[in-house]
């Protein structure tokens, strides 16, 4: 081995990244090292005196930087799974880096001239039509990065690069700092009043994994916090563990973000003006399926309408209930949970206690590789001793249906105070067939509260959806079956990209899957019918609630990247005015406030794109339909067409017409409406 296992081939099975021998200490090493040679390889490609062909420019593209790639990859998963001090620093100092070298590439006119004669002549170079894909996306990616821009606007589109890249790592690291610091310790009986059991287990592990044996602390992971706001019947401690959760970001001191969103936000302004653009959020768009504002505000306001009108109702019923309780204050943000549990429990004689002993996060995993079993005929197997950043993470073999190896699967489920927040699906690894069969290794990220040591972890209804959700990221990146690293697996439009993932999310509501795998933990019974059919029947209970908090989100974004002058923006009150201009409701607020919006300030994949979620949402509604018209949710030919035009297509078609070829039409938004239970 040599000094740095970055740098040296992995011998590993399956070449998984050597964790047990990686230390932070060689990462700036090795990003050095590996992108020197990625360099010298661009620039090789850049100055040759032959003619540019698509195999020894986009071909020798795509073949380049593989040592830079496989160090970026392993660090930045663990920087957001397991990371600490040292990493952090390195992410501040490498960041601005990799922008740079990004700059340098797409801004070299010599190589651009060689993509832009490859474009110009396209008609006659008999390119197959994923070639012919690849082509178009090397020429868009150029253009946008500002290679057809005068030296000035060139240099200047490398600054702004580099300064976003160092932005968008503070922002994060802002954020995960406020989480880690944050804990609410419940010291009392009084503190705990209410909380069910599965709470209290979790509070205490969270308190134990923080040195606070024999005490009881809520974090602001999702599934410490929102629990505690149904449950809890302290009602100044909801407030408290709201506000420390909707204040993430805006705090005074060294993890205020405000003024990096005035800078970001500034920055990516003037970059969309270099490129003739007249905001951001046109820029963005422009390469979207949605394409322009305009159809991002049409989607979000057809469906908001309806969504504030639900949650008005929805907020009368708390109201009415929590006066018969005796309690005669205004519904508040930090109301909305705990009130909405019991109107819940009253309507549909539901409540998540009930539900949580039979979603086990074992068979929950198990339910989603069954499905995948049952549509696509991959199986999954467990392995031991392989290397892995973290112990709670587990490693699955994915085989075909001949028991060929098709790739390799991670499931990071817990939370930890080293771990942002949220759920996600990335790669160590992706496919693609340049350089013989490159088989994926592909991880999920969750944060559901750990089970005390040998009890079962439990999770709520929203923990298996997300855990669907992530899983059906996953498998676009599993079965993904293309040539090119730049078109593999969920290299999509933006807006596209939610599909496999949303639609993935309608098996889980099946009563074929849940009676199968929800079984209670402890006696394997499977869940009553009749709380299966009360599972079922609320569906949609709270849509108005989730629609409103999501909508506002994304309008918001959308509105941010549209500022002329976002400079001198005040976030607080630019929230303030932008609900109140859409009537938001005052007892619900925005799913992600500005200060710790992560999708749209960690760099920028969802700026401007938030609404991706709802764009794709209309065709996973629309596309489930393909299934329930053939009156079998596992139809075998409907799933064959959802293998080869959604799941192992990646990039390879444009997105619209790779829909149209799974569904035989374009989706309609009816689907989606009906979905969340409101008229269409």
């Amino acid at each position: 081995m040599t000094a740095n296992p970055l740098l040296d081939d992995w011998t590993t099975p399956f070449q998984l990244p050597p964790f047990s021998l990686i230390e932070p200490s060689h990462f700036e090493e090795a990003f050095d090292a590996a992108m020197s040679e990625a360099r010298a390889e661009i620039d090789a490609i850049a100055s040759q005196d032959d003619a540019a062909t698509f195999e020894n420019t986009v071909v020798a593209l795509e073949k380049s930087g593989e040592a830079l790639t496989r160090v970026a990859r392993t660090f930045f998963n663990l920087t957001g799974a397991h990371t600490n001090e040292a990493l952090q620093k390195i992410e501040r100092s490498v960041a601005p880096k990799l922008a740079k070298h990004g700059s340098d590439t797409l801004l070299n006119a010599r190589l651009y001239a060689r993509v832009a004669a490859l474009w110009n002549d396209r008609e006659a170079l008999g390119l197959t039509a994923e070639d012919a894909r690849v082509l178009e996306r090397y020429q868009k990616m150029f253009q946008r990065a500002g290679a057809g821009l005068d030296e000035a606007g060139k240099t200047r589109m490398a600054e702004i690069s580099q300064k976003l890249a160092t932005l968008g790592t503070s922002f994060s690291q802002n954020v995960l700092k406020d989480e880690a610091d944050f804990q609410l310790v419940l010291e009392t009986e009084e503190d705990r009043a209410g909380l069910p059991d599965f709470l209290v287990t979790t509070a205490a592990e969270a308190a134990k994994e923080r040195g606070l044996d024999g005490k009881h602390v809520i974090t602001l992971s999702r599934s410490s916090i929102e629990p505690f706001l149904q449950f809890s019947t302290n009602r100044s401690l909801r407030e408290e563990a709201f506000q420390g959760w909707t204040s993430r970001g805006e705090k005074e001191g060294d993890t205020d973000n405000r003024e990096i969103i005035r800078e970001t936000l500034s920055l990516r302004a003037e970059k969309a003006g270099l490129l003739g653009f007249a905001n951001f959020a046109a820029y963005k768009l422009d390469d979207t399926m949605a394409k322009t504002p305009d159809q991002v505000r049409e989607l979000l306001t057809r469906v908001w309408a309806p969504a504030v009108a639900q949650a008005r109702d929805e907020e009368e019923k708390l109201a009415e209930l929590a006066q018969r309780s005796g309690e005669n204050h205004a519904i508040e943000p930090w109301d909305w949970r705990f009130y909405s549990e019991k109107v819940r429990k009253e309507e549909h004689d539901l409540d998540e206690a009930e539900l949580k002993p039979y979603l086990q996060l074992d068979n929950i995993i198990q339910a989603a590789f069954d499905t995948a079993t049952r549509l696509f005929g991959v199986s999954f197997r467990e392995l031991e001793g392989l290397p892995v950043y973290h112990p709670d993470v587990r490693v699955f073999e994915v085989l075909d249906k001949s028991g060929n190896h098709v790739g390799l699967f991670l499931g990071d489920y817990f939370a930890r105070s080293s771990k942002r927040s949220g759920a996600w699906m990335s790669a160590f690894r992706s496919q693609h067939k340049l350089d013989g069969n490159v088989t994926p290794i592909i991880v999920n990220v969750m944060n559901f509260s750990k089970g005390a040591p040998g009890e079962a972890t439990l999770l709520t209804f929203d923990d298996a959806r997300t855990l669907f959700h992530e899983f059906g990221h996953g498998l676009h990146g599993l079965l993904s079956d293309v040539t090119y690293p730049i078109i593999s697996g969920t290299g999509v439009a933006r807006d596209f990209v939610e599909l496999p993932s949303q639609l993935y999310e309608h098996w889980l509501s099946q009563p074929d899957v849940l009676s199968r795998f929800a079984v209670h933990y402890k006696t394997g019974e499977p869940m009553p019918s009749a709380l299966l059919d009360k599972l079922l029947a609320a569906a949609n209970f709270n849509q108005g609630f989730a629609t409103v908090e999501y909508t506002a989100s994304a309008l918001v974004d959308l509105e941010l990247h549209l500022l002329e002058n976002p400079g001198s923006l005040d976030t607080a009150e630019f929230e303030k005015q932008q609900l109140s201009g859409i009537g938001m409701p005052k007892a619900i607020t925005m799913r992600h406030r500005i200060p710790h919006f992560q999708h749209v300030f960690s760099g920028d994949g969802y700026s401007a794109g938030y609404y991706s979620y709802m764009w794709s949402e209309v065709m996973d509604a629309d596309a489930f339909g393909a299934f329930e018209e053939k009156g079998d949710i596992f139809d075998t030919e409907t799933a064959n067409k959802l293998l080869t035009f959604i799941y192992s297509a990646g990039g390879r078609q444009d997105p619209e017409d790779a829909y149209v070829a799974f569904r035989g039409r374009a989706p309609k938004i009816d689907a989606l409406l009906e979905k969340r239970g409101f008229a269409a």
